[in-house]
């Protein structure tokens, strides 16, 4: 099978790609290549890259010829990434989408998974967040996610069969390294700096391992059809509070040293426990791998060099990356 993965140099991306290629996957990569165009350099197996535009139809359209399946990671990631430039944001998650999905049914693709968010739900008083539950996206970002999945799935027919997945906040240790999102940045404040500063503290926030993440999208595009097609899951195993994260770091970067955690107050009171029960009852989808698991693989690649000025590299943070690009 021959699978498109755009927006497959990124964070997720970067341990997707040499899973797909290890499991004997021909995989084409379009991406802008913004964090560098050796990151999947003395790779085994069958791999294209093209570097472009999603926005750019006729480059997109040459990326799909042939393609059996499309794993959609594609995106302007995060909300301070997206606020920074709002029109350049829609036009990427959003106005381009639609033209895609159509041409990827042109080139007779047979399955597409997307990438939505589990922020699409926007504040929920539910103790479990459910994929029947209502869309009150808070952001452009979340809605433009909400939006593209409602695009998908009207598209779907028996012979383009879609899927959407709406993944947790990711973390862990990956080639093309983000330290911008919420384990991930008290990882590396803990090791770095010797304390961890968590805001609030009795917020709930779903992670999922990243490991876990390129195993759901493998699980999920080997599946039979009638089990995703049309379907909607959530991936977000890991719940807990901002305060037992800052904890669980805490707790095994201190092997290496002394940390400090502090709680300071905040005006961001989202909180929400996304349930991830469909996905494991009507997939057998289960996490192998915790939070400590994923703070333990930061910690070593700290020690070991993988990844130099943790602190001040722009390539580790979005928006900073998206600033020096400066793209439009």
């Amino acid at each position: 099978m021959k699978v498109l993965v755009p927006g497959g140099a990124g964070y997720v991306g970067s341990r997707l790609i040499p899973l797909l290629l290890d499991k004997g996957y021909e995989v084409v990569v379009l991406d802008l290549y913004l964090y560098g165009r050796d990151l999947f350099k003395g790779l085994k197996g069958d791999l294209t890259e093209i570097q472009g535009d999603m926005r750019n139809l006729a480059l997109v359209k040459k990326a799909l010829k042939g393609v059996d399946a499309v794993i959609h990671l594609a995106c302007i990631s995060n909300d301070p990434s997206f606020e920074l430039n709002p029109d350049l944001g829609k036009s990427i998650n959003l106005d381009c989408f639609k033209p895609f999905v159509s041409a990827a049914k042109e080139a007779g693709v047979q399955r597409f998974i997307y990438a939505s968010s589990s922020s699409v739900y926007g504040v929920k008083s539910e103790l479990n967040v459910t994929e029947d539950m209502s869309l009150e996206p808070l952001t452009d970002y979340s809605r433009f996610k909400a939006e593209c999945e409602k695009i998908l799935l009207k598209e779907a027919k028996d012979d383009f069969i879609c899927t959407v997945l709406r993944p947790a906040t990711v973390c862990g240790y990956a080639p093309r390294q983000r330290l911008d999102v919420v384990v991930n940045i008290l990882t590396s404040l803990a090791f770095h700096t010797g304390k961890v500063k968590v805001m609030g503290g009795d917020q709930m926030r779903p992670n999922i391992h990243i490991d876990d993440m390129v195993r759901c999208y493998l699980h999920v595009l080997e599946q039979p059809v009638e089990k995703v097609n049309y379907k909607t899951f959530n991936a977000g195993y890991h719940n807990h509070t901002v305060r037992n994260l800052g904890e669980i770091v805490a707790a095994v970067v201190g092997k290496k040293r002394a940390v400090e955690l502090v709680v300071e107050p905040t005006n961001d009171n989202r909180s929400y426990h996304i349930s991830s029960a469909k996905i494991e009852n009507e997939l057998g989808f289960r996490s192998l791998y915790t939070i400590e698991d994923a703070v333990e693989s930061l910690v070593k690649a700290f020690e070991s060099g993988d990844l130099p000025d943790a602190l001040t590299d722009d390539r580790y943070y979005n928006i900073k990356t998206m600033k020096t690009a400066n793209l439009q």
